[in-house]
């Protein structure tokens, strides 16, 4: 109403100036004065809003405030030289004792043009280019269209054309130019008022960008992130324990290797298909409110191990001295590069995804402690006691082959034929009892024949073959004719040599 006076008012101008149209301007200035107060005070709201929340999250805040810091400062400098015109626009009118709000000769028409249009030293230039300056600021601070065309509108400097007139007059001329003192001063309380207004939609607008990008929630949970669900004793238990905010209506983006992840809950899930340590990395597109996006990238890391499950009976823990005992060792939730083990009373030898155990002393236990890198750090795990024996004595045999072509093995005590006997090459030993399979290298052996008269007729084999002399006994064999191989000295893959027991063969 106050603004649509002021137009009335400026068109009665160019009609006359009559006491009640100066009158009507002095109500004008009173209202406007009123509002200007109102919209400051507003303004002043709207800062210290911003200022209180500047304190609250400074890193959030602060770039908000200083940005209002310079709207305020400007709007402020502005508005204090337009009170310093009105000033000197009433002293040319009514001297040095002047009063704006008492102006005495209020339909003076030089005062306005002298101090805004003087030769020497005019000031309408000057306000026409600060109010420029100013507009242009808060224009390019404001997002919205319509509100910066609209104070873009209001303080317009552009040249005016006036009714009656073919060219257009710039923008002091034709605002100050022939004035009424009172029309001049409401004319620059109206511009005042132009400039608080555009000053609260400026901090209106900062304020309400403070979160405009901020992602709107609507569900809050918490959750408990651990490093590893499965902790060793003596280890350490490591989670991280945070609150989740998320728009169930507005789902973030993810992309894992280069690849959208098809699941709107961020579930991340698949097959393994081999063993090892493997790294992935992502991110995460989130839209804001102002309708912004920005990317969150994330990585991480998994390890993928064989199924393993311990299974030991009480009597298998024992080691055989001087040759290589195959062990297993694993630790649940640790790869194979990350364990480590020793032994005493012998040594022990990664071989691939087993060790190799090789004690060295018979009666003696031998001790295997093994360790692994948990969490960075180097953690004793367990440790396992076994009982270290001489190995068993071998099976003595002759090695043959079946009918089916496979190689078998006669170790006496049944019928034989002798044919497959004329064939052999010779004694050999081994133990074959399917938990050790261990082949040893016979060094000699006797042959022990019985004659008609049951004489001994023993003939001595050097090495594990059959001698001449002995084969030629294996022909002169009837059916049902028995002889034994005795003697029989063996020596096994841990150095020792024995003496093993007889073969009694039965020919057929």
């Amino acid at each position: 109403m106050i603004n649509l006076m002021y137009i009335v008012l400026t068109a009665m101008l160019a009609l006359n100036v009559s006491s009640d149209v100066l009158d009507g301007f002095v109500q004008v200035e009173d209202g406007l004065a009123r509002s200007n107060a109102t919209v400051g005070r507003r303004n002043d709201a709207l800062y210290q809003r911003l200022s209180d929340f500047a304190d609250q999250n400074p890193e959030k805040g602060r770039p908000w405030l200083d940005k209002a810091s310079q709207v305020r400062a400007r709007a402020e400098g502005l508005y204090a030289l337009i009170d310093s015109l009105k000033l000197a626009i009433v002293i040319e009118s009514d001297g040095k004792d002047a009063d704006v709000s008492a102006i005495r000769r209020r339909d003076d028409l030089e005062a306005a043009s002298v101090v805004m249009l003087g030769a020497s030293d005019a000031k309408g230039p000057m306000l026409r280019d600060n109010i420029a300056s100013y507009r242009d600021f808060i224009v390019d601070l404001l997002a919205d269209s319509v509100k910066s065309a609209s104070i873009a509108d209001a303080l317009s400097t552009d040249p005016i054309r006036l009714p009656g007139t073919v060219n257009a007059r710039p923008w002091e001329q034709a605002k100050f130019e022939n004035q009424p003192v009172v029309a001049a001063v409401t004319h620059l309380t109206k511009l005042q008022n132009d400039i608080r207004f555009a000053e609260g939609e400026a901090l209106g607008h900062l304020l309400s960008a403070v979160d405009a990008g901020d992602v709107r929630v609507n569900e809050i949970n918490a959750f408990v992130i651990p490093q590893s669900r499965m902790v060793m004793r003596g280890g350490k238990y490591s989670a991280n324990i945070v609150l989740a905010a998320v728009d169930t209506t507005a789902r973030p983006s993810i992309v894992v290797n280069g690849k959208p992840l098809a699941n709107e809950h961020g579930l991340y899930e698949f097959a393994t298909s081999q063993t090892g340590n493997f790294d992935y990395s992502g991110y995460l597109e989130v839209t804001h409110g102002d309708g912004s996006t920005t990317r969150h990238p994330f990585s991480s890391s998994y390890t993928v191990m064989e199924p393993s499950a311990t299974v030991s009976a009480t009597m298998m823990n024992v080691l055989y001295a001087g040759i290589n005992n195959p062990l297993s060792i694993s630790v649940p939730g640790v790869p194979l590069s990350a364990v480590s083990a020793t032994m005493t009373n012998g040594s022990l030898t990664r071989n691939g995804d087993t060790w190799i155990a090789r004690p060295s002393k018979v009666g003696e236990n031998a001790v295997i402690t093994v360790t692994a890198t948990i969490d960075g750090r180097q953690q004793n795990v367990a440790t396992s006691t076994f009982r270290v024996r001489r190995l068993p004595d071998p099976t003595a045999y002759i090695s043959f082959t079946g009918q089916n072509g496979a190689k078998e093995r006669y170790k006496g005590g049944k019928p034989f034929s002798k044919a497959l006997l004329t064939q052999a090459p010779g004694v050999a030993a081994a133990i074959d009892d399917d938990m050790l399979n261990i082949d040893f290298e016979v060094l000699g052996f006797e042959t022990v024949f019985f004659d008609q008269m049951g004489n001994a007729m023993p003939e001595l084999s050097q090495g594990a073959s059959f001698s001449a002399k002995q084969r030629e006994q294996f022909k002169r064999l009837s059916r049902g004719k028995r002889f034994y191989i005795s003697r029989i000295r063996a020596k096994g893959p841990d150095g020792v040599t024995r003496e093993l027991s007889p073969v009694e063969v039965i020919v057929q």
